[in-house]
């Protein structure tokens, strides 16, 4: 029998909770549910979920600040559930290191959705196929930009000779731009190859984890082409 997937789900709203709780545990996943955002952190390291999922207004540790403890200990994916589409909190969720969001009120199915989708890009982080050799150079899987070096087969980012830390999100946002250095990528198409969309999505996220991703490989070598998306200069 296939190990569960444990999802850690941090909600102070009992009845949101306990009713995603057994919606989550009806699809088959097991699920720690915790009230605040300090237990939650506890149960975080005591029981390593696979996934995290975190309301954004929690007591005693709100969710972007629990969201960024998790992102210094564990590349583990984490959602972030706002009560609002427009809030700020969304973004801030997303620059402190969340890979997605979704809002309340929340359709089950869609949730467990957007879960499956999280988990099926971390579980295959290798990304697209690398058959580009552009004008990029490329030897034994590793692709050069500058000062820039993508490892495709070990998934290790160096620059200027120095590793870089990438979640996976952004290395697979990486590996996308680089599989075809100089095209522009539109926010629509990264959403569907990068955060597995078959549907619409919220360009934010894309917005974000570009810019995310720009401070750790260099503000220049991801260019913003106004009005189509973003392509990585070769």
């Amino acid at each position: 029998m296939a190990e569960q997937t444990h999802v850690l789900f941090v909600e102070d709203d009992d009845v949101i909770r306990e009713a995603t709780q057994l919606a989550l545990e009806r699809d088959g996943f097991a699920v720690t549910a915790m009230p605040d955002g300090l237990s939650g952190l506890e149960a975080f390291r005591a029981r390593r979920p696979d996934i995290a999922l975190l309301d954004v207004m929690l007591p005693g540790l709100d969710g972007v600040s629990l969201c960024r403890r998790i992102r210094d200990e564990s590349t583990v994916p984490v959602i972030m559930v706002s009560a609002r589409a427009d809030s700020i909190d969304v973004v801030l969720g997303l620059e402190a290191g969340a890979d997605d969001y979704v809002t309340k009120p929340f359709d089950g199915a869609v949730l467990v959705a957007r879960i499956r989708a999280v988990l099926r890009r971390f579980g295959h982080a290798g990304g697209p196929d690398r058959g580009t050799e552009d004008s990029s150079s490329m030897s034994g899987g590793v692709l050069t930009f500058g000062e820039l070096e993508i490892d495709t087969e070990g998934m290790e980012v160096r620059r200027s000779g120095q590793p870089v830390a990438l979640t996976p999100t952004e290395m697979r946002l990486l590996l996308e731009f680089s599989s075809a250095p100089g095209t522009v990528l539109s926010r629509d198409k990264l959403l569907e190859r990068v955060w597995d969309y078959g549907w619409g999505g919220d360009t934010r996220v894309v917005d974000v984890h570009v810019q995310r991703l720009r401070t750790k490989i260099g503000q220049d070598r991801i260019e913003t082409v106004r009005g189509f998306g973003y392509k990585l200069k070769a």
